[in-house]
């Protein structure tokens, strides 16, 4: 059930020049979340932003009661974002949208280009006691944009590509080696710029392998009515805020 809540800043942690951390406190009880699902958060103190902005979860903590979100500055919005200071409100509308698919058992891939990574930590720690291994592919401009690999590698094994070579392989994320011969999973999961999502889905589709994409299409209201993230399906056009973000490929005409 969606709730419409105003949460406090706890924490707000810096990871390089235009990304960081943000953790919220609930007023109340936290509801299930999903990895993949997300929220809308009301940027303040701004004439020129009037929408909320979506952000899959990061990672939850119904223990201590907290919400966070990996979030890289991309605009006026994110950039304000991330002036909040400890002990501000936001109000947050959430958990929207649905959820990745979490095999029981086999080996999963998770590829993620750029803010991509966000719904992944919560991800793969739902696969830690259900037998499954997952491997995380993580591609960006150069060493500078690398962060959290530590918490990945808590998590599974971890590869990185970068356009500049300064880490991992050099070049695009789908020109790994890892994908020079047969690929070793049952399942493959995706976030990032729609190009690399196709590519990687395309991969997918020739080596016969499941695989579902989190779509990052405009999402202003989070509840359908403002139709800016329609996405065509062969169901017909849909909805991402409601009928995703995640979804399988073979749902999708691309």
């Amino acid at each position: 059930m969606k709730r419409v809540e105003d949460f406090i800043v706890i924490n707000l942690k810096w990871l390089n020049y235009s990304s960081f951390i943000i953790e919220l406190e609930a007023p109340d009880s936290l509801p299930m979340i999903e990895p993949g699902n997300f929220a809308e958060i009301e940027v303040v103190n701004s004439p020129k932003v009037f929408l909320r902005r979506p952000f899959s979860f990061y990672d939850v903590d119904h223990d201590a009661n907290t919400i966070s979100f990996f979030v890289k500055v991309v605009g006026e919005g994110t950039r304000l974002l991330g002036e909040a200071t400890k002990g501000d409100k936001l109000s947050v509308i959430y958990p929207l949208g649905n959820s990745f698919s979490r095999p029981a058992s086999g080996r999963v891939l998770a590829v993620a280009g750029g803010s991509g990574i966000a719904p992944f930590i919560l991800y793969g720690k739902g696969l830690q006691n259900s037998g499954t291994e997952i491997t995380f592919l993580f591609g960006a401009r150069s060493a500078d944009d690398i962060v959290l690999t530590d918490e990945f590698k808590a998590l599974g094994n971890v590869l990185i590509t970068t356009e500049d070579g300064s880490q991992g392989e050099k070049g695009m994320v789908t020109g790994h080696s890892l994908f020079n011969s047969k690929l070793p999973f049952d399942f493959i999961v995706t976030c990032g710029p729609e190009p690399m999502m196709k590519a990687i889905a395309k991969i997918a589709t020739e080596q016969g392998i499941s695989c579902e994409v989190s779509l990052e299409n405009t999402m202003a209201c989070g509840f359908g009515a403002c139709l800016c993230c329609i996405v065509p399906t062969v169901g017909g056009n849909k909805c991402v805020c409601t009928e995703g973000p995640v979804f399988n490929i073979k749902d999708l005409k691309w």
